[in-house]
């Protein structure tokens, strides 16, 4: 007959020598958490204005997404405002301005995405490229300056210079052969001068990570590559872009995640009813509903499907760049 296994006591417990409790589980987990906080005070009081931060910034305000589905009043507050439902969402999608909003959303976002993502790269490599380090140190300090303008400096440069007689309509007249014209008012012309802004600010600041990444790509791999007779542009190619591709993955994913939300303080200040049909995006909506109207619960539904959207697009990125390169965020 068979012995029966004797059962396993936790009445008994064995301490090491800080004094956790070895082989206790889930049951000493308690024990063990206390003995961690009083062995690293420091850190647990550092952790405790981190997880604060998060509570109070990004946890509570969660609870705002009520008025997406309510008639919300001020004086009501969340709990006591009427409930819609759906309402607010079936508001947008049925008003006049729902196509051209997504179609101006979807269409500065895509355009900054093909034309920002990859410029910082670009800089980045012809960075690496320069051996003067003096040189190479003009040249990034020059690029990281527009960065720390401010929108509000930075977009009336923008409309100083492409208004009639301005520096850059000037110099476009001369080139096609025709008078100068306000730019910022022609169509389509608002989307590529937004772009182009964002370039001019963020491509020297959005290299710095491009340019830590390539600093860390072991040397003898050139060496290597410079042996076997490849010349620059192969070392390019099979050593310094597979060295910084999981970075080049990981700030895509993190930009896919925002083509749906272009910001609208730089939009405000630069269009004008000549160019509204082309610069009203989504988070513009948002603001005129919002704060120029008051109608919380239309503007917190349309910030709300802009966010699923977003969400949306970070995770498909997400997968499909684990599959494909094996490289995720989560």
């Amino acid at each position: 007959m068979a012995k029966k296994k004797p059962k396993r006591s936790y009445t008994t417990t064995t301490l090491d020598s800080s004094g956790y409790i070895e082989g206790g589980g889930v049951r000493a987990l308690p024990h063990n958490l206390w003995v961690d906080i009083k062995c690293n005070k420091v850190l647990y009081v550092c952790l405790t204005f981190i997880l604060a931060f998060f509570v109070i910034f990004s946890f509570l305000p969660l609870v705002g997404l009520l008025m997406a589905f309510e008639r919300y009043s001020p004086v009501k507050g969340f709990f006591g405002s009427q409930w819609v439902g759906l309402q607010n969402f079936e508001t947008f999608f049925s008003g006049p301005y729902v196509g051209r909003l997504i179609r101006n959303t979807l269409a500065i976002g895509v355009l900054n995405l093909v034309v920002n993502f990859p410029a910082p790269i670009i800089f980045a490599l012809i960075l690496n490229e320069i051996k003067n380090k003096y040189f190479k140190k003009i040249v990034q300090t020059i690029s990281y300056m527009p960065y720390f303008v401010s929108a509000v400096v930075a977009c009336g440069i923008v409309v100083d210079f492409t208004e009639a007689g301005g520096a850059i309509s000037t110099f476009v007249a001369s080139i096609t052969g025709s008078e100068p014209q306000n730019l910022l008012n022609q169509g389509t012309n608002f989307w590529l001068i937004y772009v182009l802004q964002n370039m001019w600010q963020g491509l020297g600041y959005g290299s710095i990570i491009y340019i830590s990444a390539l600093s860390a790509i072991d040397q003898e791999l050139y060496e290597a590559a410079a042996i076997d007779g490849a010349g620059k542009w192969l070392q390019c190619i099979h050593v310094t872009i597979p060295g910084i591709l999981p970075m080049i993955i990981m700030m895509l994913i993190m930009q896919m995640g925002s083509v749906f939300s272009v910001g609208a303080d730089k939009i405000l200040l630069m269009y004008s009813p000549a160019n509204y049909n082309f610069a009203d995006v989504i988070n513009t909506y948002v603001y005129r509903m919002g704060l120029v109207q008051s109608d919380y619960g239309l503007s917190t539904a349309v910030g709300l499907f802009n966010s699923i959207i977003g969400t949306i697009l970070l995770i498909t990125t997400n997968q499909i760049a684990k599959k494909l390169a094996g490289t995720s965020m989560f």
